[in-house]
């Protein structure tokens, strides 16, 4: 059987919508590829053999220049590691934080996954006010005010 250019292209766009229900973003870049084995099957006709390995060569030079150009450092995220990620980050104190007591501070988006850690600072900051990281020290974030 014989894939014609609108069966790539279906395909291409079912798993360009898949994305949507599986958040790991790789199934988008089988899904180009499948939209670019469809455009080669128009323009030419390649055996079904040929269509498979452009969908797979394309799909996985996509998928690695993924994480080679647009998160070059994702799997630098490591215990011990973090602080070089994290110092910087803006958040807002959700449970005050004072010279030996901790407090919480939650940030827009997950940091080391998850958005709400705790904190401690070296002066008395009310909740609500924006702090900046300034050093990871164990389990707990240095804070600052912003």
């Amino acid at each position: 059987m014989e894939f014609a250019w609108w069966h790539w292209a279906v395909a291409g766009i079912v798993l360009i919508v898949a994305e949507l229900a599986v958040p790991s973003f790789v199934l988008i870049w089988f899904g180009v590829g499948a939209l670019a084995v469809a455009l080669v099957v128009a323009l030419a006709a390649p055996g079904l053999t040929a269509q498979l390995a452009i969908w797979l060569c394309v799909s996985l030079v996509l998928v690695a220049g993924w994480f080679k150009l647009f998160k070059p450092n994702m799997h630098k995220t490591r215990i011990g590691m973090a602080d070089a990620n994290v110092t910087g980050e803006i958040g807002m104190l959700v449970r005050d934080v004072a010279p030996y007591e901790k407090g919480q501070v939650r940030f827009q988006k997950p940091i080391l996954g998850a958005d709400v850690w705790d904190c401690i600072a070296d002066e008395a900051i009310r909740s609500g006010e924006r702090v900046r990281v300034l050093d990871v020290e164990g389990s707990f974030l240095k804070v600052g005010r912003a």
